[in-house]
């Protein structure tokens, strides 16, 4: 069984607060929990029901009934296994040498790890969010990436310091007002994507650094792009250049 002080533990990191204050996070279903498996996260407890122990059986557990193990779940449906894990440091790895992802101030957890399981499809490796973007760790993040979130590097900084620190990479922005997409040559390397807030757009602030103005023309009546999808277009215009 497990006891009310782990359910409490585990149900605290639900909140962004006590994830930082702890360094865990958590990562539960088994697609995800296979995926974690595969990476080099560092598990601090797994909590898993009978059937999933039986096929998993050379790992240590906590055997819970599905009952308890919904008590501590997020989902709505809670599916067999949830493990506490540690946090670490996500490392950029050569940004001069290949297109990265920048997000301003981004806020919805879908759009989030939506992007993040582009960026992974796409071979993108890099992803640098702005400080005040939605966390990672939350866990409709994690469900979002579809496992992703362990092949893609995602930091958190000021993203006008980080273009300042790195003047050599084309700043590609995403705004209205920008070039067609579709007749633009683009750089796939020495570059950053840089999207925007998900009803603001670019910050003011951000826009002195871009040096290319892209957009994706309209041929209907919408007026807008879900910034998940506008970043996925995107992607695949660099990558097939």
């Amino acid at each position: 069984m497990i006891s009310i002080n782990q359910k409490k533990f585990v149900n605290s990191l639900k909140q962004k607060k006590f994830r930082t204050e702890r360094n865990l996070f958590v990562v539960e279903g088994i697609k995800l929990v296979e995926e974690l498996l595969q990476s080099d996260y560092e598990i601090s407890a797994i909590y898993a029901t009978s059937i999933w122990i039986e096929r998993n059986s050379e790992l240590e557990c906590f055997e819970v009934s599905e009952k308890e193990l919904q008590s501590i779940s997020s989902l709505k449906t809670a599916n067999e296994v949830l493990a506490v894990v540690k946090q670490k440091e996500f490392q950029l790895i050569d940004v001069s040498s290949q297109l990265n992802i920048a997000l301003d101030k981004l806020q919805d957890p879908g759009n989030l790890g939506t992007i993040i399981r582009t960026a992974d499809w796409f071979g993108v490796q890099n992803i640098i969010c702005s400080e005040d973007s939605v966390d990672v760790y939350n866990p409709k993040v994690l469900q979002a990436t579809m496992g992703s979130f362990f092949r893609v590097n995602i930091v958190y900084l000021s993203l006008s310091e980080f273009f300042s620190n790195n003047k050599g990479l084309t700043v590609y922005g995403a705004l209205l007002d920008g070039e067609n997409v579709y007749q633009k040559e683009l750089k796939s390397k020495d570059s950053v994507l840089l999207m925007g807030n998900e009803s603001k757009g670019i910050s003011e602030e951000l826009k002195p650094f871009i040096k290319e103005k892209i957009s994706i023309p309209n041929y209907g009546k919408a007026e807008s792009l879900n910034v998940a999808t506008a970043t996925a277009i995107l992607c695949s215009e660099f990558v097939r250049r």
